[in-house]
């Protein structure tokens, strides 16, 4: 197993205490490369990760965001599936002030599909 493969295998969400907890500002990170399998076919998925969020206590570190995100790579899941799991996993980590994770997912078949999940 290579080392990048390793570091996927082994990704956790990890946190780190807001440097700012007395402001509402707003983090937004855009993962252009997601991709999992179709529960169905198993042909592969592509979509653009959307994660917004206000911080409280803690903010996701960045790396093990990536990591995680990879994980899905060899998974069956759907979009709507994948879209609200990354929501939950965001939510119990960081308890955010608020959160909305959207999965873009590119067209197959000829049909687009986008999924958004929201704390408000």
């Amino acid at each position: 197993m290579k080392y990048g493969e390793k570091a996927i295998k082994e990704a956790k969400l990890e946190v780190w205490r807001n440097p700012s907890p007395g402001k509402n500002y707003n983090v937004e990170i855009i993962f252009p490369e997601f991709t999992c399998l179709c529960p169905r076919s198993g042909y592969p998925d592509f979509a653009t990760i959307r994660i917004n969020y206000i911080p409280n206590k803690f903010v996701v570190e960045l790396k093990s965001l990536k990591l995680y995100l990879n994980k899905y790579r060899q998974v069956h899941i759907s979009h709507e599936e994948v879209t609200n799991k990354i929501y939950a996993d965001l939510k119990k980590n960081i308890k955010p002030k608020f959160l909305e994770v959207i999965g873009d997912f590119n067209p197959r078949g000829n049909v687009k599909t986008t999924i958004k999940i929201s704390s408000k």
